[in-house]
């Protein structure tokens, strides 16, 4: 790697304008494009200090080994000039959109001299237009037949319409009038091509005015008495309702808007878009990015926006693009939109109302998108065994960790201190298997992490160690039995008593099985890696309480969220995985799991903290009665200022109960008072020998 000193500018060369530049690396290749407002400005950032930048910035700067720049006149052109080179050089380090799955378009093909409906997928082409994306090829071919009754433009390939022109003969279409069948002249070019311009239109959003003329043509010619015209143009009029219905109405307005929306963890981000054409979805699309450099979701918007209206006409930007945070140049955006659309182009979030609604059920699709793309990935048996065994070469382990097992802590200021541990088994999940902690050894609303790991990772490996005397206890139980030995005395028996009589494991019976329930002991099985979230304290912490157990053998390591560092013991450095590494990856999934288990269990015990009263230390106080209480009373405030007399004329408490009541509620009060009762009446005792008095 090039130190960043060695090709810094010199002081002053670079200029102040707005412009575009390129990181080269050794070799002349472009690994990153960016622009700015202010050319030196942003370029000295990234010759600072090394250790000030974030690791993916840094790890770009060490790589390249030159760097150049063009200035323009406006920052318009400066997004223009940068989403063109990030095309043409494909750099290594700038955030690439890829689809999650091949989309299927409805294409015309308005540049052939007799345009042509088709679905086609892939790259656009000059000269068609697209209508979509949608989200299967059938819907499109649906909708197609349900239009050719209107609009009969030719669908069939090349081939097919020169043969059928030479044999002077049409296709099967053609004979049922879902073709105008140019290709025997049945309508010339230009009859054909305003057929064409017409579906592109309706397909455009502007149905209304299409409806119209068919009722009014059917109106005539019922007037007319020409009615099997009528009748025919009834039938259109219906499959043009149909073809409309497959899209709902989703803006009641007649809006014209493209509404993005994404979900993004730390090194991915899933993006989803509904092309919404007079208040109608007409289309859907997604994408899945890599978070190759440090972007803000509003850097990940504006990206994407570059590639998505980059290569298309004017006609496919809409008047508005709904986003869920605004790019950080949101007026040179906007400028850039007008004139690729040729008017005034809104790019905002919606805060409020239909648009808004709409937002939120773009961005649940967008969050099930980026789980499916994790679960493929994660369900892959190839991807989950490279996984594993790049884990194994980072951390130098024996082994592949076929089992796994990660710990993290959770808590608010200290209250309600809880852990969890979830296992992992060949790259997959074994909830089974997870278990919850509450901390012990810390008071509460005190918080520490270190100590809360250490005495989670003691409990956890003194459970195992326990377990373990005990399957050995249980073999050698076995063992003398199967000998016909007493198993407490080793005295020889004439007769060897049954597994069952003496509370054997039965042969054939794993060690890690509970005979009795038939299920997995809990802490029986020893994990080959054990992963805690945090650094190298929460590292050291857990290798402690490892080592005053004795155990060995068990690789230890830590995720540090903030920079996805690898942590292991008694190494002041952390092994940094690649951002493409499926073993990062694994770790990292561990680790999310892991927090969202412990936070589920910290929620429960807060949850079930706040809902909890005084009242339910009272002996004999059910569901009903306290119910009754806190009506009669408002609160237990009021309840603990009533005399008992008070309390026990509620209905259903009595004298017992509103006594119990009274000194639960007030403990110092029948400590001084040093009453007790006995039965229905109070009797005296004396407080320092327990003598009853009279």
């Amino acid at each position: 790697m090039a130190d960043p000193s060695t090709y810094r500018p010199a002081v002053g060369t670079i200029p102040e304008q707005p412009g575009v530049y390129r990181f080269r690396d050794a070799s002349g290749r472009v690994i990153y494009v960016g622009k700015a407002k202010s050319l030196r400005q942003r370029l000295n950032s990234y010759f600072a200090d090394p250790a000030g930048l974030h690791p993916r910035t840094q790890t770009m700067v060490f790589t390249a080994a030159s760097v150049e720049w063009t200035t323009v006149n406006t920052e318009v052109e400066a997004l223009q000039l940068e989403y063109s080179w990030i095309k043409e050089y494909d750099p290594r380090f700038n955030v690439k959109y890829r689809d999650d799955k091949s989309y299927p378009y409805l294409a015309v093909t308005m540049g052939e001299e007799f345009p042509r409906v088709q679905v086609m997928r892939g790259a656009k082409r000059k000269g068609t237009r697209y209508f979509g994306p949608y989200a299967h090829a059938w819907a499109i071919r649906e909708t197609v037949d349900l239009l050719l009754r209107v609009f009969p433009v030719r669908t069939c390939s090349n081939g097919v319409f020169k043969r059928a022109g030479q044999v002077g003969r049409p296709c099967l279409l053609g004979y049922i009038d879902k073709c105008s069948a140019p290709c025997v002249g049945k309508v010339d070019a230009e009859q054909h091509r305003r057929l064409a311009d017409d579906f592109c239109d309706f397909m455009g959003g502007r149905t209304e005015r299409y409806v119209k003329r068919l009722e009014r043509d059917m109106m005539q010619a019922s007037h007319d008495l020409e009615f099997e015209q009528a009748a025919r143009l009834r039938d259109d009029i219906k499959a043009l309702s149909r073809a409309m219905e497959k899209n709902a109405v989703v803006l009641p307005d007649g809006t014209d808007a493209d509404v993005f929306a994404l979900a993004d963890d730390e090194l991915e981000a899933a993006v989803q878009v509904f092309h919404v054409r007079g208040g109608r979805i007409r289309g859907q699309r997604g994408w899945v990015v890599e978070k190759v450099e440090d972007v803000s979701t509003g850097d990940l918007v504006e990206h994407l926006l570059q590639q998505v209206y980059g290569d298309t006409n004017g006609e496919a930007v809409p008047r508005e693009v709904l986003v869920p945070h605004e790019p950080p140049a949101l007026e040179e955006v906007e400028s850039w939109l007008a004139g690729l659309r040729g008017s005034r182009v809104e790019v905002r979030v919606p805060q409020r109302g239909d648009k808004r609604t709409l937002m939120e059920t773009v961005a649940r699709n967008a969050g099930q998108a980026l789980t499916l793309h994790k679960t493929r990935r994660a369900g892959d048996l190839t991807t989950r065994s490279k996984a594993l065994q790049e884990i194994q070469e980072a951390l130098d382990l024996p082994e592949a960790p076929l089992r796994i097992e990660c710990y993290d802590i959770s808590h608010i200021q200290g209250s309600n201190v809880v852990a969890s541990m979830v296992v992992f088994e060949d790259g997959l999940s074994k909830k089974s298997e997870y278990r919850k902690f509450t901390i012990k050894s810390l008071a509460e609303g005190s918080s520490d992490d270190v100590a809360s790991i250490r005495e989670v990772i003691s409990r956890r490996f003194r459970r195992l160690l326990d377990e373990k005397a005990g399957i050995e206890q249980e073999q050698a139980t076995q063992a003398a039995v199967a000998a016909g030995a007493d198993p407490a005395t080793g005295e020889i028996l004439d007769q060897a008593p049954s597994l069952e009589e003496e509370g054997g494991v039965p042969a054939g019976v794993p060690s890690g099985i509970d005979p009795e329930t038939g299920r997995p002991r809990k802490f029986s099985y020893t994990p080959n890696l054990v992963v805690v979230d945090g650094g190298a304290p929460q590292v050291a912490a857990a290798a402690a309480a490892m080592r005053e157990l004795g155990i060995e053998n068990v690789a230890l390591c830590g995720l540090a969220k903030r920079l996805e560092e690898v942590w292991i013991p008694d190494d002041d450095q952390p092994v940094i995985l690649p951002r493409s590494s499926e073993g990062l990856y694994l770790l990292q999934r561990v680790r999310d799991e892991a927090h969202r288990f412990a936070i589920t269990h910290h929620r429960q015990r807060r949850s079930t903290a706040m809902t909890a009263s005084e009242l339910d230390a009272v002996p004999g106080l059910g569901p009903a009665r306290k119910k009754a209480l806190l009506a009669h009373f408002g609160s237990v405030k009021k309840l603990r200022a009533a005399s008992v007399e008070a309390i026990a004329s509620v209905q259903g408490v009595g004298p017992k109960v509103a006594q119990a009541v009274s000194d639960t509620l007030n403990p110092d009060r029948a400590a001084a008072e040093g009453d007790t009762v006995v039965g229905e009446q109070p009797v005296a005792v004396d407080m320092a020998t327990g003598e009853l008095l009279d």
